[in-house]
């Protein structure tokens, strides 16, 4: 066989194209050209899939060696194509072949029990296979697109790929087991899913004293999926209000657990435990490509590594203002599209944002007893950091207010696990009703979910106008009242149940 074709992929946001290797060896002077917009990782891999074939104790073929990535508009980086290319070389070269069949039967038979393989994998110059990142994104987009197919990686990397149900996963440690199974003189063992790590147990909410109001506010925040914005002093318990969020939430599981984990493989980061809740509390100085992605080769940002998960903005106004304007498009539609020259790239983005703000520069401003040293203009000037287009995608924004030496005395909230068991059937609720949480609730839907009695749509009309609300502050309040009513038991949204969510948007607490 002077030709091959091997089946891989390539990656493009959480997507994994097909990717077809094809490999040609003809008579001529030695030379080894790879073809199809590969990156210098990809054209580098010549001389690691050389080495590796030789120390692997295969023999490089002489001749004039092409090999093709198709389709060839497509930009291929990284070192997962070093596997197939290897394994098409000593194809093309008849050093893999099947024995047990009759010569004229051989190619046909190979042929058609190459067609249902798909191989990533790295290559050391050792013949050994390197873990690649993504491999979860690969498996969940074999799946998608040929579920029999059989997908070859390195064992670390197969391990990952394994969590997806029902896809044919064999990890290989080295080049010459890949050959061995593919000749049929050994078989490679289907992968098992990679063990998952214990969860730490979050910190409680029972930790935080005498914030009541702030709790139930985390409380309606989890269980609806809405943005929060707190604002107070520094010290009011703000960060350690946010940090107890993912106690309250459930764990991930299913699809988008896996799809949770396939964001975080992509990004060679720490990744948590598989279904645990992402945390994401990137530093004030983060750039705005840090935040929500890009690069010349986009890579997933902050918000897409909190995807179903919380990103958490403490001190909100020392952030870049370029990098939050770039969040009004992500807390909209749950995505964000990072267009190139070449490329456009498109990454999932579903986060709960929980953003934190003292008052103002000095942070005592409205407290009982401590004097503001920022002059009124100041104060606006701060304040005025955050754009009203991104306060008004803000669902909620409330006070945490200063206990002073009432927090001594100050008894405890309560239990994350029984505040957690309200989220949960508050949750449970929303899933059967619309398929989602409220918070992603559209305008049509939210017409549709979130009736009112006649009180409280008189409540809500007054609201707008006593408040000046845009169209869309309506409905995000609106939306908060549903949760505020799931969480009752309540089908209808009634006065007790608006008025409450109207004070999580009161002029006075908003921080402009």
């Amino acid at each position: 066989m002077t030709l091959s074709v091997i089946a891989s992929c390539a990656l493009a946001g959480l997507d994994a194209p097909a990717v077809r290797v094809e490999v040609h060896l003809a008579a001529g002077l030695p030379a080894f050209s790879v073809v199809g917009l590969a990156d210098t990782e990809v054209r580098e891999s010549r001389e690691r899939v050389r080495a590796a074939i030789a120390n692997a104790g295969f023999e490089f073929p002489a001749g004039r060696l092409i090999v093709n990535l198709a389709p060839a508009d497509l930009p291929k980086e990284s070192g997962r194509f070093d596997l197939p290319i290897a394994i098409g070389v000593l194809l093309a070269s008849g050093q893999i072949g099947l024995p047990e069949l009759a010569p004229g039967r051989r190619a046909a038979a190979m042929a058609s029990s190459l067609s249902r393989l798909v191989m990533a994998g790295e290559l050391s110059l050792t013949g050994a296979l390197v873990p690649i990142a993504g491999a979860l994104a690969i498996a969940l987009a074999v799946a998608r697109r040929q579920p029999d197919a059989e997908l070859i990686m390195p064992a670390a990397s197969a391990a990952e790929a394994a969590r997806v149900p029902d896809l044919h996963v064999v990890g290989a440690a080295t080049l010459a087991d890949v050959v061995s199974h593919l000749a049929g003189t050994a078989v490679l063992p289907r992968a098992k899913p990679a063990r998952v790590d214990k969860a730490p147990a979050p910190p409680c909410l029972s930790d935080v004293r005498g914030q009541t109001a702030a709790c139930r506010a985390l409380e309606v925040a989890a269980a609806g999926g809405h943005s929060l914005l707190l604002v107070g002093a520094p010290g009011t318990g703000k960060s350690m209000l946010a940090q107890r969020l993912g106690g309250l939430l459930p764990p991930l599981a299913g699809h988008i657990a896996l799809e949770a984990a396939a964001l975080a493989s992509l990004s060679r980061t720490q990744a948590p435990p598989y279904g645990a809740r992402p945390f994401r509390s990137p530093h004030h100085s983060t750039t705005s490509v840090a935040l929500v992605g890009g690069g010349s080769r986009p890579q997933p940002g902050e918000i897409s590594l909190a995807h179903h998960g919380v990103l958490f903005l403490d001190e909100l106004p020392e952030f870049n203002r370029q990098a939050l304007e770039a969040l009004r498009e992500p807390l909209e539609t749950g995505k964000v599209a990072i267009a190139r020259a070449r490329h456009r790239t498109e990454y999932p983005a579903r986060f709960q944002l929980i953003a934190a703000m003292n008052p103002c520069r000095c942070g005592w401003h409205g407290h009982a007893t401590r004097k503001c040293q920022c002059t009124p203009d100041q104060v606006v000037a701060y304040r005025n950091r955050i754009s009203g287009p991104i306060l008004d995608r803000i669902d909620m924004q409330v006070d945490v207010p200063s206990l002073g030496a009432a927090w001594v005395d100050a008894s405890a909230g309560q239990r994350s696990a029984d505040v957690a068991e309200r989220v949960a059937a508050a949750l449970a609720i929303q899933e059967k009703r619309q398929g989602g949480s409220n918070a992603t609730l559209d305008t049509s839907g939210t017409d549709r979910h979130c009736t009112t009695d006649p009180a409280a749509r008189e409540l809500w009309k007054e609201s707008m106008i006593n408040l000046n609300w845009s169209a869309r502050s309506a409905h995000r309040v609106l939306r908060v009242a549903r949760t505020v009513a799931d969480l009752a038991g309540a089908r209808k949204i009634n006065a007790v149940h608006l008025s409450e969510a109207v004070q999580y948007r009161r002029p006075g607490e908003q921080p402009r």
